[in-house]
């Protein structure tokens, strides 16, 4: 049976730089990726810099931790800068840290926020 051939639809330059384009704008630091990731902050340092590639479940993960598809970081959706960040910073770094919780804690979390917001909202 013939092997397929292969394509390489991104290099890794290309990768990197398109990573990069998702998470400055999102203002998630690599620290914080990588956190997110759990991993060091030296493997998305040489993921930017073309020096490290991806796997497949790797590419999940980061596409999940920024929140977008995998197709809109391998390239295939337009890199728009993401979803409009707050201009709080002290908003958005609670929401950073609220991203490292547990799935369990951070729908706590939302509960409380939503019955706050509803209660203003009266």
């Amino acid at each position: 049976m013939p092997r397929p051939p292969k394509h390489v639809v991104l290099s890794r330059q290309e990768i990197g730089e398109r990573l990069r384009s998702l998470r400055e704008p999102r203002r998630i630091t690599q620290v914080e990726l990588a956190k997110m990731l759990g991993t060091h902050q030296a493997s998305v340092s040489q993921i930017e810099r073309g020096i490290r590639g991806l796997t497949l479940q790797q590419a999940v993960k980061l596409a999940r931790a920024l929140r977008v598809s995998p197709d809109k970081l391998l390239g295939v959706g337009k890199v728009d800068g993401g979803a409009p960040t707050p201009r709080n910073e002290k908003l958005m770094r609670r929401i950073r840290r609220i991203e490292l919780l547990s799935s369990e804690q951070q729908d706590a979390v939302v509960k409380i926020l939503d019955g706050f917001l509803d209660a203003q909202g009266r």
